[in-house]
This record gives structure tokens, C-alpha cells and sequence, in this order.
């Protein structure tokens, strides 16, 4: 009958804590994630809102330095009063040399940025210095300044909206006129007033490359994955900082980012920053993970307390289970040792009563087993082909008849070697280096009688000589080869020791004359009668001493040759 299955005593004091451990972790782990990802959102705002804010401060700076120049011309009062009069001839070229020209010098040599300094005057007298606007934008490689009659721009419409009634007095504006969308640059303009007569005389224009003014808007100091947009005051895109491939429009209409923004109020235009939630994303799996891996050990330091409240009862039931599962394992020593007379020490007096009636029973059976099995090995052995030593002693008694001393000492020399190594002192466990000598010892015995007909290799490893193996593995292999696989007046056979993993493989090769597969099942089949004795009885030792999954595997192919694997454990 089928044994129902049951929890152990020390699991069901165990597991109602387990379940309100995870309980209070989880909710705790929660809340913390939570926490801290709110926190950690808010934090990246408040960092980014601060780098807007420091881009906004560097563009402010750049404006304001911009408008000092125009207000250093301004409230110029020498130039002003220069430029009211409208004397011609001497007057006229000494205001342009001595007053004017080195004004504007003197305020490029101001700033070090790349910058345009014109003058739009009223005084049609004083003579027009200008560049040919012809070319690439000039601002690129010098500072220059220009002065022109205020008549080329009466017709502008922005030189309307800057001398309107309403327009403040000394007041500048950001615009973009002319050449300046076309060059990327952008101008301040402001209209040149006579303070004393209250009048207008002229209007100064210093304009600035966009790459200086905004140089300091770059998408690379907040993310890889932000992009940054500054818009003019109807909403157009004066400069985008993106990755590669971004647009700005899809970005303005994107959900799933957050939009931030600073105002720059010197030139009226809005900084805005747009932000993918994926980086938010990217943080919160970072603590996440942190959450998960202190709520786990957390989680871990508590079990292992409930552990040991848990095991603190159980202990006493968890030694009877314990010994049982021990004699479960084989492990037929095990004992308990319990203090007092209470009803668990009846059972461990009981149960130790009882391990030791079976072990004694077990020992018994596995010493008669354990002869029986090496009985059966010393047959498997004896059973080798014993015409091997009467044909041997036939070679001994030739060359001692025809005189040929050498080999005769050669061949008595290996078979007595041979003989020594088989017998092993009764064992029936060698070295594989022994066993290696002997299968050499028997090559050196047979080479005599058939001299160059044969021929042998060797592919040893030298790491596999030291572990051990039942001995008579590999010479009834060689001596299979040297009786049924002559293929003409030669043989050749390789002899190849290596080790894989946790096991020793031996191959014996010869390029004879093979056989089929029907041959092979007859040799490998454990019924098998009538050939392949020898092989099965390799084969049988092998499993006998090692287990099943070691032995003798044959490939071969008639004509070609036959390879002989023997598997082994790797034992010392």
C-alpha cells in the first residue's frame, strides 16, 4: 500500500511562523520600495531641475554681459552728445575717429565671445562703416562692429514695434532679424535715446552667435536619454540638444516622459528638459533589487531563528527521524542519546535495541555475500586461457633446442614478469600501471613469435598509472586481436590509456579484419555461449567490481579494423 504522505512534526511548528514572516517582510519590503522609489523620483527632479537651473544662470550670465555692452552705449553721454550734432567736414570725421570708433573698440575688446557690434544713427552725417554681407556668418572667426543710417530699417517691422509709442524707454529685445535665422545668431536691439532731449538717435544692435549664448545647453549633462528644448516666446524651437535620432516635436507630445522647465527671462524664451520614465525605471529596478535582497536577508536571519526556536522542540523526534533515515542511507551505527525516562527514551532504548540486532543480522549476510562475490571473481580469473603458458613453455623449449640464447632470455624474463603481475599476491585489485606492464609483458612474449608481423603503439597517460583496476583486463583483449584479427601475414595494434572525468578508458585498436554488428551482439550478449568468452568475462568483472555503467563497449567494421573500449572507475 502506498504510504500517505505527512508533514514532519518540526515543519507544522515551522510553517504558521514561515507564512506570517513572509507576511510582514512582503509588507514591509513594500512599503519600503515604495518609499524609497517616490523618494528617489522626487531626488532626480530636484537634481535635473538644478541643472536647468545652473544651464539658466550660465545663459543669464551671457545675456547679461550682451546687455551691459548695449547699456555701457547707452548711457554714453559723450557719444550722445557727439551724435546730436549734424555739422559736416572736420566735425563730422573727428566725432566718427576720436569719439565713435573707439567706443566700439573699446566694447568688443569687452567681451571675449565672438560678437557684432552695429549702430543704426539718426545723423545721416556721420559717414556708414559696414562688411559686405556676402559669406558665410561672420561671427564665427571675429569680433566687428558696423554703422549704418537708421533709413535702411524703417521699414523693418520690428523696428516699428521698437519705437511704438508703448515700447519702454531704454528697454532691449531679443530677436532674431535679418541675416540671424539664416547665420544662427540672435540680436539684442535697443533703441539709442537723447536723454537730454528726450529724443531717439539712433539704435544699437549687438548680436551673438546662438551656439555661445546657448553653448551650455547640452542633453549629455543630464542623461544619455534626455533631450533638452529651447522655444521662443510662440512656442518654436530655437535649439534642440538630443540624442542621435530624437525629434523634438514627438518628444513635446510624448507621455510617457517627464517634462521640466526654466524660464530665461533676458530674452523671454522658456529651457525645457524632457526626460524618459525608463530612466526613472532603470533606478527603481536598482532598488528594487536592493529591496529584494535586504527583505531576503532579512527574511533569512528571521527563518533561521524560527529555525531554531522550531528545531529547539523538535529535537528529540528529530533524532528518532534522523536515525531512521540513517538506517534508511545504510548507516546501520547510528544511535540516540536521550536523558531521562520519559516516553522518547523508551523508544530510543526500543530503537537502539533493535539497530544493533540488525546490524549484527547485515553483517553476517554481507561477509557471506562479500566471499561469495570474490569467489566469483577468482573464477571469472582462473578461467583465462590457459594454452597461453603451454605455448609459451613450446617457444622455450624451441629456442633452447635451436640455441637462441637472447631471445630465450628475453622470452623467460616476460614471462615471468607476466606471471608475477597476474598473480598479484592473491589480490584480484592492481594499479593500472601493473596492469599496463603486464599487458606489455604479454605483447613482448607474443612480438617474439611473430616478430615484424606485429607491430604495437602506445598512448599512455601518464596521470592514470597511480588508480587502481581488477587486474587481466587488457591482455585477454590483445590476445583476442593476435588470435582472431590477422588480415594478411601483418597485424598492427595501438594501446591508448587516458582519463575523462571520472573515469579511466582503455583502447585496444587493430586494423584486422573486423567484424560485423551480429558479431558484436553475440560476443556482448550475457548468455552468450559460443565466442567472445574472454570479452564477457572482462566485461563481467568490470560491472561485478565497478557497477553496471562501466564495462566493454566493440566498434568495428569488417575490413577496417575494431576499436575495444574498456570503461573504468577512477578509484585509489
Amino acid at each position: 500500500m502506498r504510504r500517505r504522505w505527512s508533514m514532519p512534526y518540526g515543519y507544522k511548528l515551522i510553517l504558521p511562523y514561515v507564512v506570517c514572516l513572509l507576511l510582514a517582510v512582503g509588507t514591509v519590503g513594500l512599503f519600503a520600495y515604495s518609499h524609497s522609489v517616490n523618494s528617489l523620483k522626487q531626488k532626480t527632479r530636484e537634481n535635473i531641475q538644478g541643472t536647468l537651473q545652473q544651464m539658466r544662470d550660465n545663459i543669464t550670465y551671457r545675456t547679461d554681459n550682451i546687455e551691459r555692452i548695449s547699456s555701457t552705449l547707452y548711457y554714453n553721454f559723450n557719444l550722445q552728445s557727439a551724435l546730436r550734432r549734424y555739422d559736416q567736414g572736420w566735425y563730422s570725421y573727428e566725432t566718427m575717429t576720436k569719439t565713435l570708433m573707439p567706443a566700439l573698440e573699446n566694447l568688443l575688446n569687452y567681451t571675449a565671445s565672438n560678437v557684432g557690434l552695429s549702430l543704426y544713427l539718426e545723423n545721416d552725417s556721420i559717414p556708414e562703416l559696414y562688411y559686405s554681407e556676402i559669406g558665410p556668418n561672420p561671427l564665427l572667426s571675429t569680433k566687428r562692429y558696423e554703422i549704418f543710417h537708421l533709413q535702411r530699417i524703417r521699414g523693418e517691422d520690428w523696428y516699428h514695434d521698437l519705437v511704438a509709442p508703448e515700447a519702454k524707454t531704454g528697454a532691449g529685445q531679443w530677436r532674431q532679424i535679418l541675416r540671424d535665422e539664416e547665420n544662427g545668431n540672435i540680436s539684442l536691439i535697443q533703441r539709442m535715446d537723447d536723454i537730454q532731449k528726450q529724443r531717439s538717435i539712433g539704435l544699437i544692435r549687438v548680436t551673438v552667435q546662438m551656439q555661445d549664448l546657448l553653448d551650455s545647453v547640452d542633453y549629455r549633462k543630464i542623461g544619455e536619454y534626455a533631450t533638452l528644448v529651447v522655444t521662443d516666446r510662440s512656442g518654436r524651437v530655437v535649439l534642440e540638444s538630443s540624442p542621435e535620432g530624437a525629434e523634438a516635436a514627438s518628444l513635446q507630445s510624448a507621455g510617457n516622459r517627464l517634462q521640466l522647465s526654466e524660464p530665461l527671462e533676458g530674452i523671454g524664451w522658456e529651457l525645457q528638459a524632457y526626460i524618459p520614465n525608463s530612466l526613472f525605471d532603470e533606478s527603481a529596478s536598482e532598488v528594487r533589487r536592493m529591496t529584494l535582497l535586504v527583505c531576503l536577508a532579512s527574511a533569512l536571519v528571521l527563518a533561521c531563528l524560527g529555525i531554531g526556536v522550531s528545531s529547539y522542540f523538535s529535537r528529540r523526534i528529530q533524532k528518532i527521524v534522523g536515525s531512521l533515515n540513517a538506517f534508511h542511507d545504510g548507516d546501520f551505527h547510528k544511535r540516540i542519546k536521550y536523558k531521562g525516562n520519559d516516553e522518547l527514551a523508551q523508544i530510543a532504548v526500543a530503537f537502539n535495541r533493535m539497530g544493533s540486532n540488525i546490524e549484527e543480522l547485515i553483517h553476517q549476510n554481507y561477509v557471506a555475500d562479500l566471499q561469495k562475490k570474490e569467489a566469483e571473481l577468482e573464477s571469472l580469473q582462473a578461467q583465462i586461457n590457459p594454452h597461453f603458458l603451454y605455448n609459451t613453455l613450446s617457444s622455450i623449449n624451441r629456442l633452447a633446442q635451436f640455441g637462441d640464447i637472447p631471445k630465450l632470455h628475453t622470452l623467460v624474463q616476460e614471462l615471468a614478469k607476466f606471471y608475477r603481475l597476474s598473480l598479484n599476491r592473491g589480490g584480484i585489485i592492481t594499479t593500472v600501471g601493473n596492469e599496463i606492464e603486464h599487458a606489455k609483458a604479454y605483447i613482448a612474449i607474443q612480438g617474439i613469435k611473430y616478430g615484424e608481423r606485429m607491430s604495437v603503439y602506445y598512448d599512455i597517460d601518464p596521470g592514470v598509472l597511480e588508480y587502481t583496476t581488477v587486474k587481466l583486463i587488457l591482455q585477454p583483449m590483445i590476445e583476442n586481436v593476435l588470435e582472431h584479427a590477422w588480415f594478411g601475414s601483418t597485424i598492427g595494434i595501438r594501446l591508448v590509456a587516458e582519463k575523462r572525468e571520472d573515469s579511466i578508458i582503455f583502447k585496444i585498436i587493430d586494423n584486422g579484419v573486423g567484424m560485423n554488428a551480429d558479431t558484436i551482439r553475440q560476443i556482448l550478449a550475457p548468455e552468450g555461449t559460443r565466442i567472445g568468452y574472454g570479452i564477457r568475462n572482462v566485461d563481467s568483472r568490470i560491472k561485478l567490481h565497478g557497477g553496471s555503467e562501466y564495462g566493454v563497449l566493440i566498434a568495428s567494421r569488417s575490413g577496417i579494423g575494431t576499436c575495444v573500449q574498456i570503461t573504468i572507475p577512477c578509484r585509489l
